[in-house]
């Protein structure tokens, strides 16, 4: 099970903002499209993340005034990704140890698919469950 599965069926449509959106306006796309992240890009070059996280440690430092600031303040610029063959197992262990619930999917340094925490489990869940199912099945059969 590689992040390549669960990317297959998605839309390829990926939201993300660029780091001299304002704070505002990052916002209004995380909260339109009821997602919790989103790539920070420079052309195709992703420079950072824009989390939940991010709004609320902003909102701390600046206040009201946390809206005017732009995205290049406030983002966590530290970039964790993986690539598409990378394992299932393996991004949940690097998600759970580097305490983050969204990774960037690259390849040749461009940005092909944005994963959280929860489809990972989503479908490492619904794996198992298949599974689960199959065996049933055989024992009955037998």
């Amino acid at each position: 099970m590689t992040i390549q599965t669960i990317l297959q069926g998605r839309s390829t449509d990926i939201y993300s903002c660029t780091a001299d959106m304002s704070v505002s306006q990052a916002v209004e796309i995380l909260a339109e499209k009821r997602i919790g992240a989103l790539p920070v890009l420079d052309g195709d070059a992703i420079v950072g993340i824009f989390s939940e996280r991010d709004v609320l440690h902003c909102i701390r430092k600046y206040g009201v005034a946390a809206m005017d600031h732009v995205v290049r303040d406030v983002m966590t610029s530290d970039v964790i990704f993986v690539e598409r063959t990378k394992s299932v197992m393996g991004a949940l262990s690097l998600m759970t140890k580097r305490r983050i619930r969204h990774l960037p999917v690259v390849e040749d340094s461009k940005l092909v698919g944005f994963v959280s925490i929860g489809d990972l489990v989503k479908y490492r869940i619904d794996k198992i469950e298949s599974e689960a199912a199959a065996m049933r099945d055989y024992i009955q059969s037998a």
